[in-house]
């Protein structure tokens, strides 16, 4: 049976990808920073999903803040004891805090180092510390095994919830890109880049902000944390052939 990690997998976007995996089979590990309330509830909707091979899925959790060097060293070993490889790793775990643009002294210096802490830095160290799970998980399969980033077209476009974020996914893109070439042919690298997702912490932004971007996105509404599942999915399952690309689930936001 095959095994996928996903990174801050209580959240809107994670929760929506360990459902999708879950639903078809796979163990799944999520992992959560400071909700674990949110975590067994995620785990508890696992474990009565009905899945379409009839196969005995075993799920867990764990506490592991991806900046935290200890933890994510303990999450390794926890998931060689009980799994003893990996077929997927999802970086989806990620922060960020609405910061105008031009609003240069109100993006502090402190939001800066925990944006790029946890977006970039972090998952560079899960993909460090999962590489031998990986590489295992393709020598026992014959095929190669599968990190996905969640990276977001603001690492593009430049337009998101602030200028440190939107580097921040700028590096993550670029990130997979390297490491589709260091890690080929065992491991296959690629970024799902949403753009804006509808969820709980739409309302942490502006309505205007949030009309001008349903305005200017070609399908006419925002991607849901499923669009984000479908694809990491298909990627794993379909897209087999696929290595450091970028993959957008935007409505067709880019072209406006």
């Amino acid at each position: 049976m095959k095994t996928v990690l996903v990174t801050g997998g209580a959240g809107e976007i994670g929760s929506a990808i360990c459902k999708q995996f879950a639903a078809n089979g796979y163990n799944v590990i999520a992992t959560y920073n400071s909700n674990p309330v949110k975590a067994e509830k995620l785990l508890a909707e696992l474990n009565q999903l009905p899945v379409t091979n009839n196969q005995f899925s075993n799920h867990s959790i764990f506490h592991a803040p991806t900046t935290d060097a200890q933890k994510v060293t303990e999450l390794k070993a926890f998931v060689a004891e009980k799994y003893g490889k990996l077929d997927v790793l999802v970086n989806n775990a990620g922060i960020t805090t609405p910061v105008p643009h031009d609003d240069l002294q109100g993006l502090t210096d402190e939001w800066i180092d925990k944006i790029m802490q946890t977006n970039f830095r972090g998952s560079f160290a899960m993909v460090r510390v999962t590489k031998e799970l990986l590489e295992k998980g393709s020598d026992e399969s014959n095929e190669s095994s599968l990190i996905v980033n969640i990276s977001s077209i603001a690492g593009i476009s430049g337009i998101g919830s602030n200028v440190a974020y939107c580097a921040s996914k700028a590096a993550i893109d670029s990130m997979t890109r390297s490491l589709a070439r260091a890690l080929a042919p065992k491991i296959r690298v690629v970024s799902v880049s949403p753009g804006f997702v509808e969820g709980e912490y739409t309302k942490n932004f502006d309505p205007k902000f949030l009309q001008n971007q349903m305005d200017n996105t070609p399908l006419e509404r925002f991607a849901t944390g499923v669009d984000v599942a479908n694809a990491v999915f298909a990627l794993a399952t379909s897209l087999t052939f696929s290595t450091g690309n970028i993959i957008t689930v935007d409505g067709g936001r880019l072209l406006k």
